[in-house]
């Protein structure tokens, strides 16, 4: 519920602070004094985007705070948590707006964001203003005013679920059967290139093995003789046969040295272990390097078709292996690709059948709720001097999508035995005004939550029918609050509270002022409501009947 609201050098206001209560709020005042200008100033608070020209002239910035009561369990409560605002029973919002056209805002002292502004706006007020029934004309909207007032969105969701899986279904059907037309264009070559490679075989690193092994036997030749040589020098012939020898005659003579010769014959024992070792390794390289000369062939006609096949595909060498595999998986998916388009169709129609289900029967609930939804407009134009115009809501057939397959639109019939037609061409501006507030009065399922304000919903009507729009403002307003600007005697003799809005000149300058009237001057004013500036006994008498009818 808005409490107050406080505007500092905005327009034509110097300074301007307004406590608000509970049930029905009326400004009034001549045109021009600033009554939108009221409108204006608690849009910029709540973050709605406006005219960009607000601050005063003269001043440097303009400022507006508003605060507003929020019980438990209040909406606003989760935006502020999703935000890591500060919550509590006391909302409060402040915005500034720089000559330069900067805006800043704070959210309980602390800085945010216009879009959080809008998402909490979202929940603490809903503003009817003096063309929102241009969106009963709009048939776009009037499906999602169906939905609302039938209280669909779990089943709405369900369709959103169903339509996405539908559309990945035949998403993924699609997708399969273009592979599947690529895959075959392309099956000759893959069959043709699987038959080389499953004939070749490579594996990964063999061009690297072959390329060492090819170089080695190259080399063979001129490495073996010096090979040869090194092993006959380490050999029996060589350094083996005089270690052996020596070794012998050392052990002979240790007897008669005192174990002077132990050390040395250790060392010679290592070294001849060690030689033993240097002998066999030169041994096996020789083994190595005898090779068969048809070998080397072989070697290198296997290198050369490895790096032939490779140059082909525009690959590695290295990377023949992994390009079989991948053409043996387009080949698999050709082979296997029919059954598995079969497969995909059958999800597709499964998929199809869910969404026509959960689709079928958001289309009965918007039937019946949209029955549900015409009795109750039907009922809230009585009071509204309206008792013989006729609602209907349309529920017909569309294409499918992810909100169903219903097109929704609201016509009217404002006399007995004329047709039915759009509120466009049927409806007047007075009979638009009060098919929006019946419509208004029967989605509002719990006004007590938001304040809801209506600008001029009384332009074009007067007289009795202006009284009965005043009697259901009020009505709704017994529920919460409800803030309304109007130039309608009837509708502002309704209110609980009343507010004035007059200009006045300073300094050759224009500003606006707001006073909360008394019972007398309230009085005076839907006197001059009624008769003009000259404010008669008459006139404040006629004044005085519409405050205390019942």
């Amino acid at each position: 519920m808005l409490r107050g609201l406080d505007i500092r050098d905005l327009l034509i206001i110097d300074r301007l602070e307004l406590d608000f209560r509970p049930g029905l709020n009326v400004l009034t005042g001549e045109t021009g004094a600033g009554k939108s200008i009221l409108l204006d100033s608690l849009g910029f608070v709540l973050g709605w985007r406006g005219r960009a020209d607000l601050v005063r002239e003269g001043a440097d910035q303009g400022e507006v705070t508003a605060w507003f009561d929020l019980p438990e369990g209040h909406p606003a409560h989760q935006v502020l948590e999703d935000a890591g605002l500060p919550g509590g029973a006391e909302l409060i919002l402040r915005r500034v707006n720089a000559r330069d056209g900067r805006k800043t805002a704070w959210i309980n002292d602390r800085r945010a964001s216009g879009e959080v502004l809008r998402r909490l706006s979202d929940t603490l007020v809903e503003l009817h203003g003096q063309h929102d029934d241009r969106g009963l004309l709009n048939a776009s909207g009037h499906r999602a005013i169906l939905d609302a007032f039938g209280e669909l969105a779990a089943l709405k969701q369900e369709v959103r679920d169903a339509w996405r899986a539908r559309t990945a279904a035949e998403k993924q059907l699609d997708a399969a059967r273009a592979a599947l037309q690529r895959a075959g264009e392309e099956e000759e070559f893959l069959r043709h290139s699987m038959t080389e490679l499953d004939k070749l075989a490579p594996l990964p690193g063999e061009e690297a093995e072959l390329d060492a092994k090819r170089r080695m036997m190259q080399g063979a030749e001129r490495v073996r003789e010096d090979i040869s040589r090194a092993l006959q020098a380490l050999g029996n012939d060589g350094a083996e046969g005089a270690m052996g020898d020596a070794s012998r005659w050392l052990d002979g003579a240790a007897e008669g040295t005192s174990g002077q010769l132990d050390a040395p014959i250790a060392a010679l024992v290592r070294a001849m272990n060690e030689l033993g070792e240097a002998v066999d390794g030169v041994e096996r390289c020789l083994e190595a390097l005898d090779f068969d000369p048809f070998e080397l062939e072989a070697t290198e006609e296997r290198l050369f078709a490895l790096r032939g096949l490779a140059r082909k595909h525009g690959v590695l060498a290295d990377e023949l292996a992994t390009l079989a595999s991948d053409m043996r998986t387009r080949l698999d998916a050709i082979d296997s690709g029919e059954a598995q388009i079969e497969e995909l169709e059958r999800a597709a129609r499964q998929a199809d059948a869910a969404y026509a289900e959960v689709a079928g029967r958001l289309t009965a609930a918007r039937r019946t709720s949209a029955l549900q939804l015409d009795m109750a407009v039907e009922a809230e134009l009585a009071p509204l001097k309206m008792e013989r115009a006729r609602f209907t809501t349309l529920v017909d057939p569309a294409e499918p999508g992810p909100e169903g397959r219903d097109e929704v639109s609201f016509t009217v019939a404002t006399n007995p035995g004329a047709p039915s037609g759009p509120l466009a061409k049927i409806a007047s501006g007075g009979e638009l005004s009060r098919f929006l507030l019946a419509l208004k009065v029967c989605l509002t399922r719990d006004a007590s939550s938001m304040t809801m304000i209506f600008d001029e919903i009384d332009r074009g009507v007067g007289g009795a029918t202006a009284d009965a729009v005043g009697r259901r403002l009020a009505d709704l307003a017994g529920q919460g609050q409800v803030l309304v600007v109007t130039h309608s005697p009837q509708v502002a003799a309704r209110g609980a509270h009343h507010w004035q809005v007059s200009k006045r000149v300073e300094g050759g300058k224009t500003l606006s002022t707001v006073r909360s009237l008394s019972m007398d001057q309230r009085v005076d004013e839907l006197a001059r409501m009624i008769s003009g500036d000259a404010i008669t006994e008459e006139a404040r008498a006629a004044a005085r009947r519409l405050i205390t009818a019942e």
